[in-house]
């Protein structure tokens, strides 16, 4: 049935929140204080579980009622544990905070937004959070993120009943005018790779979300499942109407248990709320929605691999063609987004495209979510226009390192990604400017190093990770890999370096342009620009060689 001939229905009222911990229903405590403190994974590894019981334990001992709740993190990772009180006033943060900060706040009146040696003020008027555009992130940290009557009060479920008052192509359409283009590291433009899958011959389809999020120094799409699982629910459900699929398959790695059970929670919750199901919103238009949990395998976050672990086999790439557009899930037409990929779509169909396409540069339209890590003072989820510095990134939003030393290097991408300068720093964050210096968006990662950092070291991980990583199908990631990683050793030894350098070389070029996927085509991306900025931390020939075992499964 097509779109145009089914019209949205009321939206009904959430059916309660399924027994999590820190999730209780509001109205039962029409009078209390509200007080917001992250269930995120991040938050959680610093306190954040323990603060909240403690708060609730300190305020009814004080006589005091409170409602907890558990939300997203605002994502200044560094003031986690951050609670936030809702006053007349509006919110008030306090953090970081720790467990035996929870008597000193409710005796000192934080519950009032008082005064306190750990009060923040008004998040909003934060610099880290003021300099930013959030549009993918605009509900994180903001809202329940199991409660549907906040999703649907801050503009949530808008796009799907807009997309359900179009025709699919009119969906598609606005989606390609939107220059909407992959998060995940390709960059392909996301309503192109809609039509194709749209206009492919086929009874049955399917939306596929890879959440299979293993590049080092990522967590967006953790913390937006975490902090806003219906934004990815209704993204999914508007892609399958737009290409006439009524069934999702959300794939999200195991080492995200958070994630899981907060999505599969949020499922649970859009099916009692007629949001997924045989009659979307009360109309003829069905999608179901299911969630699969990978085996720990960094070759899952490509599609095809990702694909065949679907399937409930290992997680080998296919060769391509034919494309999974066109032969994907069981063989049928699929649409494959990573998360942030498909996360933007809700706020294209509600504000509509041009609104979207006029934010960024060249073909970069729209925001990005930049993730600072490694070596950074302020890390934490930073999401702005297409067009941004590296060094507004890492200076400007990071505060530069956590050491205090000086920043001498940045990994753009991913383990996969390439190493830029300091001296490059004034490289706007776009598809095609970072194409042109030898590097890549990928997800967004941005990993800091200070000047301490062994780049010779960090060549050698390259490799080492793709031997580790590779799934085996193909001899130029499968062996090549290794290769690397002894002509690499050779070369930290000293031991013939011109030759050695060399054979590198040419080792990188065969990976590049003969590997099946970007697995061992990207790989030599670090290396080659290690080499090209970084040359003196090879020619030392001080470095004792290590060794990297074949892996059994390669013999």
């Amino acid at each position: 049935m097509s779109a145009a001939d089914s019209m949205p229905g009321s939206v009904p009222r959430r059916v309660g929140h399924p027994d999590l911990p820190g999730h209780p229903d509001p109205s039962d405590h029409p009078d209390a204080v509200r007080v917001f403190v992250p269930r995120d994974s991040a938050a959680r590894s610093v306190g954040a579980d323990e603060v909240a019981e403690e708060l609730l334990r300190v305020a009814s001992t004080a006589g005091r009622d409170i409602d907890i709740v558990r939300n997203g993190s605002r994502g200044m990772l560094w003031l986690e544990p951050l609670v936030e009180v809702v006053t007349p006033q509006g919110r008030v943060a306090y953090g970081p905070v720790a467990p035996q900060d929870a008597a000193s706040l409710v005796s000192s009146g934080a519950l009032e937004g008082r005064e306190h040696p750990l009060l923040l003020g008004a998040p909003e008027d934060a610099a880290f959070l003021a300099g930013q555009k959030r549009l993918t992130f605009a509900r994180v940290g903001l809202v329940d993120p199991l409660s549907p009557e906040d999703y649907i009060a801050t503009g949530g479920l808008v796009g799907l009943e807009r997309a359900l008052e179009m025709q699919r192509s009119q969906i598609v359409d606005e989606v390609v005018a939107s220059g909407l283009r992959g998060r995940g590291g390709a960059g392909f433009p996301t309503g192109i790779k809609w039509r194709t899958v749209l206009d492919a011959p086929g009874d049955v389809k399917f939306v596929c979300c890879n959440a299979d999020e293993g590049d080092s120094g990522t967590y967006a799409d953790r913390m937006l499942m975490e902090g806003d699982p219906f934004l990815l629910v209704e993204a999914m459900v508007i892609a399958g109407i737009a290409v006439g699929a009524a069934e999702g398959y959300l794939y999200i790695r195991s080492e995200y248990p958070g994630a899981i059970e907060t999505m599969q929670a949020a499922i649970t919750i859009a099916y009692g709320n007629g949001w997924l199901g045989d009659s979307v919103l009360g109309t003829r238009n069905a999608f179901d929605l299911h969630v699969r949990v990978g085996a720990g395998a960094y070759i899952c976050g490509e599609e095809t691999a990702m694909l065949e672990s679907i399937e409930g086999r290992r997680g080998v790439i296919r060769a391509k063609p034919p494309l999974p557009a066109l032969q994907g899930l069981f063989g049928c037409p699929t649409i494959v987004n990573n998360v942030l990929s498909l996360a933007a779509v809700p706020s294209i169909l509600t504000a509509g495209a041009a609104a979207y396409s006029e934010i960024g540069v060249g073909t970069s339209r729209g925001t990005q979510v930049f993730q600072l890590a490694g070596n950074v003072r302020y890390g934490g989820i930073v999401e702005v226009p297409f067009g941004v510095t590296l060094g507004d990134l890492v200076w400007g939003y990071g505060g530069g390192s956590a050491s205090g030393r000086p920043v001498r290097a940045v990994q753009v991408g991913g383990p996969l990604g390439a190493y830029i300068p300091a001296d490059r720093f004034d490289t706007p964050m776009d598809y095609e400017t970072l194409a042109s210096v030898g590097a890549m968006l990928g997800h967004g990662g941005v990993v800091v190093f200070d000047d301490t950092v062994d780049m010779g070291r960090q060549a050698r991980f390259a490799m080492e990770f793709c031997a580790t990583e590779s799934c085996g199908k193909c001899t130029p990631c499968r062996l090549g890999s290794v290769r690397g990683v002894e002509v690499i050793d050779r070369i930290l030894a000293g031991d013939d370096r011109e030759v050695n350098l060399a054979l590198l070389d040419e080792l990188c070029e065969t990976m590049t342009d003969a590997s099946l996927c970007a697995m061992g085509g990207l790989t030599p991306m670090p290396v080659r620009s290690i080499l090209a900025h970084f040359p003196e931390d090879l020619a030392r020939g001080d470095v004792r060689p290590g060794t990297v075992p074949l892996p059994e499964s390669f013999r």
